[in-house]
């Protein structure tokens, strides 16, 4: 062969090795050409990369929504009626376990109407009763509203609550048999998510974990007390507290 007639390659291989070169090549660019990933079209994808994780392709929405409780209040009443006040006790417990005890309430008087008066009567109770709840004056507003055409125009006690939304699940687009990429297919995890969001008791506690409450500082202050005085500062037990092994 006239090798300046050749390429480069070809004048620094041999002659018996060039067959073998292109059936290398050959050979690495089929290999290259079956690595070809038939991506999942249903899956959510950002930015290039797959959601895997239930909690972003299921994510819980949790959202604030008002609660209001009405309470029908005469012109000639002077207050709350007993059942009334029940009622209102419960309205306090769920206001103050929605959001750790941290929740506002609104307290909204009807004016211009015949039982402005009684209304009146009827605010300052409850206020009452949510300050003996717990409740402090901070997180207690009242407010007025344009009642002149109605006779018993209610009183109104709301608060917000948070609430949980529970995916929607069933969405089965893939064939679970084959799955080259060896990923979750789009269901994956649904299930537990939806559940979470019907079971939890308060969905506030899926945005962050709860303000901690006052520590209580006699214990403390005693315990430290003792260790100034150099004294133990273990609690003292009866006999009967103690363990006693049996011979």
């Amino acid at each position: 062969m006239d090798y300046a007639l050749a390429s480069p390659l070809e004048k620094r291989a041999p002659a018996r090795f060039r067959p073998v070169s292109y059936a290398l090549i050959a050979f690495l660019a089929t290999a290259l050409a079956g690595c070809r990933h038939d991506y999942d079209i249903g899956a959510p994808q950002v930015a290039g990369w797959s959601m895997v994780d239930a909690t972003q392709r299921h994510p819980i929405i949790v959202s604030q929504q008002p609660q209001t409780m009405q309470l029908r209040v005469g012109a000639s009443s002077r207050g709350l009626a007993p059942r009334q006040r029940a009622e209102v006790l419960e309205f306090a417990d769920r206001a103050r376990a929605s959001d750790a005890g941290n929740s506002r309430v609104i307290i909204q008087a009807p004016g211009g109407g015949s039982n402005e008066i009684a209304a009146m009567h009827a605010v300052g109770e409850i206020r009452q009763i949510l300050s003996d709840n717990g409740f402090a004056e901070s997180s207690i507003a009242i407010e007025a509203y344009h009642a002149a055409e109605t006779a018993d125009a209610p009183v109104r006690i709301s608060y917000l609550r948070y609430v949980a939304e529970a995916p929607t699940c069933g969405y089965w687009p893939t064939n679970l048999a084959r799955e080259p990429n060896n990923g979750n297919y789009p269901n994956f995890g649904c299930a537990n998510q939806h559940n979470l969001a019907v079971m939890v008791a308060n969905p506030g506690d899926l945005l962050g974990p709860r303000t901690e409450s006052d520590r209580p500082g006699e214990r403390r202050d005693t315990a430290w007390d003792k260790y100034v005085r150099g004294e133990s500062t273990a609690s003292k037990k009866t006999d009967d507290e103690k363990v006693k092994i049996a011979k």
